[in-house]
C-alpha cells in the first residue's frame, strides 16, 4: 500500500472529504496537521509548489493537489493504481 500522507486543517469539509475517500479505499492517512504550525505550512508550501489550501494531498512523495484533485483523480480511475489498490 503506498504512503498518503496530508496536510490538514481543523474543522476544514475538504479534509473530511478526502479522508473518507481514502478510508473507504482502506487507505491509512499520515495526517499532518499544519493549520497552526508556521513550519509544516511552509513545509507543505514548498512540497507543493506554494499552495496554500487545505487538504494538500501526497501519494509515495508526489503531489496529489487538493480534495477536487483526489476525486477527478478517482473518478478517471488513476487513484487506485497509485494506492497499489
Amino acid at each position: 500500500m503506498a504512503k498518503v500522507e496530508m496536510y490538514t486543517k481543523l474543522m476544514c469539509p475538504f479534509c473530511v472529504r478526502a479522508k473518507a475517500l481514502l478510508s473507504n479505499k482502506g487507505v491509512d492517512v499520515i495526517d499532518i496537521p499544519a493549520w497552526m504550525d508556521k513550519a509544516k505550512r511552509d513545509e507543505m508550501r514548498q512540497r507543493s509548489g506554494g499552495r496554500n489550501t487545505f487538504p494538500q494531498i501526497f501519494i509515495d512523495g508526489h503531489h496529489i493537489g487538493g480534495c477536487d484533485d483526489l476525486f477527478a483523480l478517482d473518478a478517471r480511475g488513476g487513484l487506485d493504481p497509485l494506492l497499489g489498490s
